[in-house]
């Protein structure tokens, strides 16, 4: 019966599509993409410009504009931010998209495979059934009154949305929740993160937000006074750090992970970058981990997070811990565990150390990015400083309720005896087990090409191979005045229509170039992936040869 509405549903849709008439400035933009020869004879577009207005249709320059508004006059921090993972390759990426649909024939591809953004849905992904069940409860609610949604949803998960909307003043999810979330939400959170780690955790600590990024922001924003305060954070580093530190006038310090050693995190590395930060002057506020690690794929040893936790207390540094990868471990001889666990289980309190962690319904197996739900746990705070960050949530009113419910159900998942137990096992393990698999089948494809090495992806949905490229392809990227690993990505979209991020845009050891490749596309997607991208980086390594 379910999957005859669903089916009823698409086709009502599908027929609304087909009358809808397109937009008439579509085949305008078309005709304004400029094309031009690759060296390697694929077709390539010229450097992305987005045309937006009638003055960037004519070329005028902005600098020499009468409006208001110019390059010249924004804010600097907005112009020194950036953002790699949606950059410049990615814009080319989607001009090609738009080019694809009337010219198929020009290219030696058929569809552009996007590996550059951890987005698991918009690569085929299936959300978990049991999660968008109560979502659709609580946000129709006249469904719970009829007859009928007792066949087309499971028990629990009717019961699910009627604890749920009892917990919402008037049942009403399209209204302001309280600005740290939906207080019944934040006690399944505190329960759920109690139930993962073995200490108790406080509602109350909770803040819920837009995916795990304003969580970071809200750090950035309470920590950071001027250029003279720093961020340690790891190189490769997510862009999120780097962007928000630049938006907020802080500077960013970096400690390097080891490569060679699975990029491991050397308690001596951070040490010779704080007291080099302090001898210019900058005041260190927090140091930023990722674990599992993003774009690096490694996942912490215990041993060493306690060694991080030490360092930490100190030093009296914050403690941010990125965790949104939590669910994505692939490897039996690691382990996620929490920097609150961690903290805990050495006997260090509320009074002993600040820590701040992140969490976000957009990665696991769950890959809710488009529902944009998080929540930040804030421990070791004193009253008087946890009330100017609940200043700044209160700023932003509150996070959206489907992204609270959604959080609130990640975090409480259905429980042995549940009507949907064991769809969603089914579910949550076939996601998780077919991500190890292309996990594993990149990095061996990756591993084989020439000049290229690859650590294994313990976890998060990343890797971020090392190529060792020839000096002539450095000479000709530096001939059309773009970074080396930069050039390679260029052309390898142009060749094969796969975006993947170079590694300049994640920062890394100079001398060095990767890219970062997401492990999201479906598994019948992963072996042409593999073909497309062996034969290109034959032909690349041919014609640069030295």
């Amino acid at each position: 019966m379910r999957r005859f509405v669903i089916s009823q549903a698409k086709n009502l849709i599908d027929q609304t599509r087909r009358r809808r008439p397109l937009p008439n400035h579509k085949s305008l933009r078309l005709r304004l993409l400029s094309l031009a020869a690759a060296p390697d004879s694929a077709p390539v577009l010229s450097s992305p410009r987005l045309f937006s207005s009638s003055s960037d249709m004519s070329g005028s320059d902005s600098s020499s504009s009468s409006l208001p508004v110019t390059l010249d006059s924004l804010n600097p921090k907005v112009l020194k931010c950036e953002y790699a993972v949606r950059g410049e390759i990615v814009n080319i990426a989607q001009r090609l998209q738009e080019d694809l649909k009337i010219n198929k024939d020009a290219y030696p591809f058929d569809e552009i495979i996007y590996c550059n953004i951890g987005n698991p849905q918009s690569l085929g992904q299936q959300p978990i059934t049991f999660f968008r069940e109560v979502l659709a409860l609580c946000s129709h609610t006249a469904l719970l009154d009829e007859s009928a949604t007792h066949g087309l949803f499971s028990s629990d998960s009717i019961d699910r949305a009627w604890k749920i909307l009892d917990q919402i003043p008037g049942k009403a999810t399209g209204a302001y929740s309280h600005s740290q979330g939906i207080k019944g939400l934040r006690d399944a959170i505190a329960a759920g993160i109690e139930a993962r780690d073995g200490f108790p955790a406080d509602p109350n600590d909770i803040f819920m937000t837009d995916g795990a990024s304003p969580g970071v922001h809200m750090m950035m924003q309470l920590l950071i006074s001027s250029e003279k305060d720093g961020i340690l954070c790891p190189i490769p580093q997510y862009p999120l750090y780097s962007a928000s530190i630049a938006l907020h006038g802080g500077s960013l310090v970096p400690y390097y992970l080891d490569e060679a050693s699975g990029w491991g995190l050397e308690i001596s590395e951070l040490k010779k970058q704080l007291e080099e930060a302090r001898s210019k002057g900058i005041t260190v506020r927090a140091l930023a981990v990722i674990n599992p690690g993003n774009p690096t794929g490694q996942v912490l040893a215990e041993e060493n997070q306690r060694e991080i936790v030490d360092f930490c207390k100190q030093e009296r540094l914050v403690l941010l811990a990125d965790e949104v990868y939590q669910e994505n471990v692939y490897v039996p001889d690691k382990k996620f565990h929490s920097f609150k666990k961690v903290a805990r289980s050495m006997g260090y309190g509320e009074k002993d150390i600040c820590l701040v962690s992140f969490q976000s319904i957009s990665k696991g197996y769950y890959g809710e990015c488009g529902k944009r739900g998080g929540y930040m746990e804030v421990t070791g705070f004193t009253s008087d400083v946890r009330e100017q960050i609940y200043k700044l949530a209160s700023v932003n009113l509150c996070s959206n309720i489907s992204g609270q419910i959604l959080a609130s159900l990640v975090m409480s998942p259905p429980k042995p005896g549940d009507d949907s137990y064991d769809s969603y096992i089914a579910e949550k393990e076939g996601i998780l087990s077919s991500l190890a698999k292309r996990a594993k089948t990149l990095e061996e494809a990756l591993n084989k090409l020439e000049g290229v090495t690859c650590n294994r992806a313990e976890g998060a949905m990343y890797l971020f191979p090392c190529i060792n490229l020839p000096q002539k392809a450095i000479a000709a990227a530096e001939a059309a005045k773009t970074a080396p690993d930069a050039f390679y990505c260029k052309r390898l979209l142009n060749a094969t229509g796969i975006v993947v991020v170079p590694g300049s845009g994640f920062r890394q050891v100079p001398g060095t170039w990767h890219f970062r490749c997401t492990i999201l596309p479906q598994e019948d997607k992963i072996p042409a992936i593999v073909n497309r991208l062996t034969e290109f980086h034959k032909s690349f390594m041919d014609e640069f040869r030295d």
